[in-house]
């Protein structure tokens, strides 16, 4: 076994800003003061210290931005009064944090050993052909990202498979057909967090074995 190092053991911070995402339709800051605004007032009252609001913010990030540009994480850092080390480290040590753009659709198959028993293989196979992608993968369309996790925590119902923060459970060949035909049919542009949501919902059983209309 081997240990990777983390980007900030070889990453001068100072130079995180020669990083920044490359996005020629972003003008300004990525953290805008509207955004500052709101982590002041509904994120970091929760926590004794500044660093304590690091993840929700970089979840609040993504979700605006479907990456965390290196470049924000240099204007976060700046925020929350941290080294950018500090925020380099968290993006890269946790895989639901991405510094480059993912697809409107994250598809993330559980590897677990219960998964495994229950047939993830097959599914991931399916998968990778429906979808034309490999594991870390995005489509050139910006639609699907196809992931690989280790452990999604509902041994009890797997297999499973998060789509964005939708797990889906005891999910089947039949499932993964109709669910990716379903996603491909809505104009890239309508296709938000909400809309991947509410399709998921439709196609099965969510979230630890709870009917999604159960309220």
């Amino acid at each position: 076994m081997s240990w990777k190092p983390k980007p900030s053991a070889t990453t001068d911070p100072a130079s995180l800003d020669g990083l920044a995402h490359e996005d020629t339709g972003h003008a300004g800051p990525w953290c805008t003061e509207e955004m500052k605004q709101r982590w002041r007032d509904t994120i970091m009252p929760k926590y004794p210290t500044s660093h304590g609001a690091l993840m929700p913010i970089l979840h609040d990030l993504q979700d605006h931005y479907r990456c965390i540009p290196f470049q924000a994480m240099v204007e976060l850092a700046r925020f929350l009064e941290i080294p950018p080390s500090e925020v380099l480290d968290t993006v890269s040590f946790y895989e639901e944090y991405h510094s480059e753009p993912v697809g409107r659709c994250v598809v993330a198959i559980c590897q677990s050993i219960a998964c495994e028993v229950c047939g993830h293989a097959a599914l991931e196979r399916q998968l990778r052909s429906k979808l034309d992608l490999e594991p870390h993968e995005t489509d050139d369309e910006g639609r699907f990202t196809l992931l690989q996790l280790e452990c999604l925590g509902s041994c009890d119902t797997a297999p499973v498979a998060l789509f964005n923060d939708e797990l889906l459970e005891q999910l089947t060949m039949e499932q993964v057909d109709s669910l990716i035909d379903e996603l491909r049919e809505v104009p890239l542009e309508r296709l938000d967090r909400d809309t991947v949501r509410e399709i998921v919902r439709r196609h099965g059983t969510t979230q630890h074995g709870r009917s999604p209309y159960d309220g």
